[in-house]
Protein backbone atom coordinates (compact mmCIF):
# COMPACT_ATOMS: atom_id res chain seq x y z
CA UNK A 1 0.00 0.00 0.00
CA UNK A 2 2.87 2.37 0.72
CA UNK A 3 4.19 1.63 -2.77
CA UNK A 4 0.78 2.48 -4.20
CA UNK A 5 0.84 5.88 -2.50
CA UNK A 6 4.27 6.64 -3.90
CA UNK A 7 3.23 5.54 -7.39
CA UNK A 8 0.11 7.70 -7.39
CA UNK A 9 1.99 10.64 -5.89
CA UNK A 10 4.54 10.48 -8.72
CA UNK A 11 1.65 10.77 -11.16
CA UNK A 12 0.37 13.86 -9.32
CA UNK A 13 3.81 15.49 -9.47
CA UNK A 14 4.13 14.74 -13.19
CA UNK A 15 0.69 16.19 -13.93
CA UNK A 16 1.55 19.31 -11.92
CA UNK A 17 4.57 19.92 -14.15
CA UNK A 18 2.49 19.18 -17.26
CA UNK A 19 -0.18 21.65 -16.12
CA UNK A 20 2.44 24.36 -15.50
CA UNK A 21 3.79 23.80 -19.02
CA UNK A 22 0.34 24.05 -20.59
CA UNK A 23 -0.47 27.17 -18.54
CA UNK A 24 2.71 28.83 -19.82
CA UNK A 25 1.72 27.97 -23.39
CA UNK A 26 -1.69 29.55 -22.89
CA UNK A 27 -0.17 32.65 -21.33
CA UNK A 28 1.99 33.09 -24.45
CA UNK A 29 -0.73 32.30 -26.97
CA UNK A 30 -0.47 35.85 -28.37
CA UNK A 31 3.31 36.26 -28.07
CA UNK A 32 4.92 36.73 -31.48
CA UNK A 33 7.37 33.96 -32.34
CA UNK A 34 6.61 31.90 -29.24
CA UNK A 35 7.15 28.13 -29.54
CA UNK A 36 5.06 25.86 -27.37
CA UNK A 37 6.46 23.31 -24.92
CA UNK A 38 5.27 19.81 -24.14
CA UNK A 39 6.07 17.75 -21.05
CA UNK A 40 7.28 14.26 -21.98
CA UNK A 41 6.89 11.62 -19.29
CA UNK A 42 8.46 8.20 -18.91
CA UNK A 43 8.07 5.12 -16.73
CA UNK A 44 10.02 5.32 -13.50
CA UNK A 45 12.15 2.21 -12.82
CA UNK A 46 9.68 -0.62 -13.50
CA UNK A 47 10.61 -3.95 -11.92
CA UNK A 48 10.23 -7.60 -12.91
CA UNK A 49 7.69 -9.65 -10.87
CA UNK A 50 8.24 -13.38 -10.42
CA UNK A 51 6.36 -16.13 -8.53
CA UNK A 52 8.87 -17.84 -6.20
CA UNK A 53 7.02 -19.27 -3.19
CA UNK A 54 4.74 -21.94 -4.62
CA UNK A 55 7.22 -24.84 -4.73
CA UNK A 56 7.97 -24.48 -8.42
CA UNK A 57 10.71 -22.83 -10.40
CA UNK A 58 10.39 -19.05 -10.49
CA UNK A 59 7.84 -18.02 -13.11
CA UNK A 60 7.76 -14.56 -14.61
CA UNK A 61 4.47 -12.78 -14.04
CA UNK A 62 5.27 -9.48 -15.71
CA UNK A 63 6.61 -6.04 -14.99
CA UNK A 64 5.36 -3.64 -12.34
CA UNK A 65 5.57 0.09 -12.83
CA UNK A 66 6.58 2.23 -9.87
CA UNK A 67 5.30 5.52 -11.17
CA UNK A 68 6.14 8.17 -13.73
CA UNK A 69 8.45 11.15 -14.04
CA UNK A 70 8.83 14.01 -16.50
CA UNK A 71 11.70 13.08 -18.77
CA UNK A 72 12.04 16.46 -20.49
CA UNK A 73 10.27 19.65 -21.50
CA UNK A 74 10.50 19.64 -25.31
CA UNK A 75 9.98 22.71 -27.48
CA UNK A 76 7.99 22.35 -30.69
CA UNK A 77 9.68 24.48 -33.35
CA UNK A 78 6.96 24.39 -36.00
CA UNK A 79 6.12 27.73 -37.57
CA UNK A 80 3.16 29.85 -36.57
CA UNK A 81 0.72 31.72 -38.79
CA UNK A 82 1.69 35.07 -40.31
CA UNK A 83 -0.19 38.21 -39.27
CA UNK A 84 0.18 41.38 -41.38
CA UNK A 85 0.92 44.49 -39.30
CA UNK A 86 1.84 47.12 -41.88
CA UNK A 87 4.82 48.12 -39.73
CA UNK A 88 7.96 48.38 -41.88
CA UNK A 89 10.13 47.22 -38.95
CA UNK A 90 8.14 44.06 -38.28
CA UNK A 91 9.80 41.02 -39.85
CA UNK A 92 9.08 37.30 -39.98
CA UNK A 93 11.01 34.29 -41.24
CA UNK A 94 9.13 32.21 -43.78
CA UNK A 95 10.69 28.77 -43.38
CA UNK A 96 13.61 27.73 -41.22
CA UNK A 97 15.81 30.27 -39.52
CA UNK A 98 16.20 32.60 -36.55
CA UNK A 99 17.17 36.24 -36.15
CA UNK A 100 20.43 36.72 -34.24
CA UNK A 101 20.40 39.34 -31.48
CA UNK A 102 23.06 40.67 -29.14
CA UNK A 103 22.34 40.37 -25.42
CA UNK A 104 24.49 40.93 -22.31
CA UNK A 105 24.80 37.12 -22.06
CA UNK A 106 25.99 36.77 -25.66
CA UNK A 107 24.36 36.11 -29.03
CA UNK A 108 20.85 34.71 -28.80
CA UNK A 109 18.29 33.67 -31.41
CA UNK A 110 14.62 34.47 -31.87
CA UNK A 111 11.66 34.16 -34.25
CA UNK A 112 10.03 37.28 -32.81
CA UNK A 113 10.59 39.96 -35.42
CA UNK A 114 8.77 42.82 -33.65
CA UNK A 115 11.67 45.23 -34.02
CA UNK A 116 12.05 48.97 -33.63
CA UNK A 117 14.76 51.63 -33.85
CA UNK A 118 16.56 52.97 -30.77
CA UNK A 119 17.97 56.47 -30.22
CA UNK A 120 21.20 55.47 -31.93
CA UNK A 121 19.28 54.40 -35.03
CA UNK A 122 20.00 50.71 -34.42
CA UNK A 123 17.48 47.96 -35.12
CA UNK A 124 16.53 46.43 -31.74
CA UNK A 125 14.10 43.94 -30.24
CA UNK A 126 11.22 44.91 -27.95
CA UNK A 127 13.62 44.38 -25.01
CA UNK A 128 16.23 46.69 -26.50
CA UNK A 129 18.67 44.03 -27.72
CA UNK A 130 20.47 44.91 -30.95
CA UNK A 131 19.55 42.87 -34.02
CA UNK A 132 22.68 41.55 -35.67
CA UNK A 133 23.61 41.66 -39.32
CA UNK A 134 26.47 39.99 -41.11
CA UNK A 135 28.82 42.80 -40.01
CA UNK A 136 27.43 43.73 -36.61
CA UNK A 137 24.39 45.78 -35.61
CA UNK A 138 21.95 47.00 -38.27
CA UNK A 139 21.67 50.80 -38.34
CA UNK A 140 18.52 52.31 -39.83
CA UNK A 141 18.72 56.00 -40.84
CA UNK A 142 15.60 58.04 -41.50
CA UNK A 143 13.81 57.06 -44.67
CA UNK A 144 11.74 54.30 -46.24
CA UNK A 145 12.89 50.89 -45.02
CA UNK A 146 12.73 47.92 -47.36
CA UNK A 147 13.83 44.34 -46.72
CA UNK A 148 14.42 41.74 -49.39
CA UNK A 149 13.67 38.04 -48.95
CA UNK A 150 17.38 37.43 -48.48
CA UNK A 151 17.46 39.77 -45.48
CA UNK A 152 19.11 42.67 -47.31
CA UNK A 153 17.99 45.95 -45.68
CA UNK A 154 17.84 49.19 -47.67
CA UNK A 155 16.74 52.69 -46.69
CA UNK A 156 15.59 54.86 -49.59
CA UNK A 157 17.41 52.44 -51.86
CA UNK A 158 20.70 52.71 -49.95
CA UNK A 159 22.16 49.50 -48.49
CA UNK A 160 21.92 49.40 -44.67
CA UNK A 161 23.14 45.87 -44.02
CA UNK A 162 22.27 42.21 -44.26
CA UNK A 163 20.21 40.55 -41.53
CA UNK A 164 21.94 37.55 -40.01
CA UNK A 165 19.63 34.54 -40.32
CA UNK A 166 20.80 31.40 -38.52
CA UNK A 167 19.62 27.80 -38.66
CA UNK A 168 20.61 24.67 -36.76
CA UNK A 169 20.91 21.08 -37.91
CA UNK A 170 19.21 19.93 -34.71
CA UNK A 171 16.62 22.28 -33.18
CA UNK A 172 16.78 20.31 -29.94
CA UNK A 173 20.05 22.00 -29.06
CA UNK A 174 18.20 25.31 -28.73
CA UNK A 175 17.37 26.18 -25.12
CA UNK A 176 14.69 28.66 -24.10
CA UNK A 177 15.82 31.65 -22.04
CA UNK A 178 12.60 33.65 -21.90
CA UNK A 179 11.50 36.73 -23.87
CA UNK A 180 11.26 34.54 -27.02
CA UNK A 181 15.04 34.04 -26.97
CA UNK A 182 16.98 30.81 -27.47
CA UNK A 183 20.57 29.99 -26.66
CA UNK A 184 22.66 27.45 -28.58
CA UNK A 185 26.05 25.77 -28.07
CA UNK A 186 27.26 27.13 -31.43
CA UNK A 187 26.51 29.91 -33.91
CA UNK A 188 24.73 27.59 -36.34
CA UNK A 189 24.75 27.98 -40.09
CA UNK A 190 23.17 30.22 -42.71
CA UNK A 191 19.41 29.74 -42.90
CA UNK A 192 17.39 29.03 -46.03
CA UNK A 193 14.28 30.85 -44.79
CA UNK A 194 13.00 34.03 -46.40
CA UNK A 195 12.45 37.34 -44.61
CA UNK A 196 8.98 38.85 -44.95
CA UNK A 197 8.46 42.51 -44.10
CA UNK A 198 5.40 44.01 -42.45
CA UNK A 199 4.21 40.79 -40.82
CA UNK A 200 4.78 38.95 -37.55
CA UNK A 201 4.89 35.22 -36.95
CA UNK A 202 2.30 34.27 -34.36
CA UNK A 203 2.68 31.73 -31.58
CA UNK A 204 2.30 28.10 -32.69
CA UNK A 205 0.06 27.42 -29.68
CA UNK A 206 -3.40 26.07 -30.50
CA UNK A 207 -5.53 27.50 -27.69
CA UNK A 208 -8.35 24.97 -28.05
CA UNK A 209 -5.96 22.02 -28.07
CA UNK A 210 -4.13 23.35 -25.01
CA UNK A 211 -7.41 23.79 -23.12
CA UNK A 212 -8.32 20.17 -23.89
CA UNK A 213 -4.89 19.06 -22.65
CA UNK A 214 -5.37 21.13 -19.51
CA UNK A 215 -8.67 19.42 -18.74
CA UNK A 216 -7.16 15.96 -19.42
CA UNK A 217 -4.24 16.77 -17.10
CA UNK A 218 -6.62 17.86 -14.38
CA UNK A 219 -8.60 14.62 -14.68
CA UNK A 220 -5.40 12.56 -14.48
CA UNK A 221 -4.31 14.49 -11.40
CA UNK A 222 -7.71 13.93 -9.84
CA UNK A 223 -7.53 10.14 -10.45
CA UNK A 224 -4.11 9.94 -8.84
CA UNK A 225 -5.29 12.01 -5.87
CA UNK A 226 -8.23 9.64 -5.32
CA UNK A 227 -5.83 6.69 -5.53
CA UNK A 228 -3.70 8.21 -2.75
CA UNK A 229 -6.85 8.73 -0.70
CA UNK A 230 -7.98 5.12 -1.22
CA UNK A 231 -4.60 3.75 -0.16
CA UNK A 232 -4.63 6.01 2.89
CA UNK A 233 -8.02 4.61 3.90
CA UNK A 234 -6.73 1.04 3.49
CA UNK A 235 -3.74 1.83 5.68
CA UNK A 236 -6.06 3.30 8.27
CA UNK A 237 -8.08 0.08 8.37
CA UNK A 238 -4.92 -2.04 8.48
CA UNK A 239 -3.58 -0.11 11.47
CA UNK A 240 -6.74 0.54 13.47
CA UNK A 241 -9.03 -2.42 12.65
CA UNK A 242 -7.05 -5.40 11.37
CA UNK A 243 -4.59 -5.00 14.23
CA UNK A 244 -7.44 -5.61 16.73
CA UNK A 245 -8.16 -9.11 15.46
Amino acid sequence: MIRGIYTAASGMMAETTRTDTIANNLANGNTAGYKKDIAISKDFANILIQRINDGQNPATIGRLGLGTIIDEIATIQTGGSMRPTGNSLDFAVDGKGYFAVETPAGVRFTRNGAFSRNKQGELVTSDGYRVLGQNGAIRIPDGKVSVEETGRVTVDGVDAGQLRLVDFADDRQLLKEGASLFSAPNNGQAAAGKVVQGVLEQSNVNIVSEMVNLISGYRAYEVNAKTVQAHDQLLDKAVNEVGKV
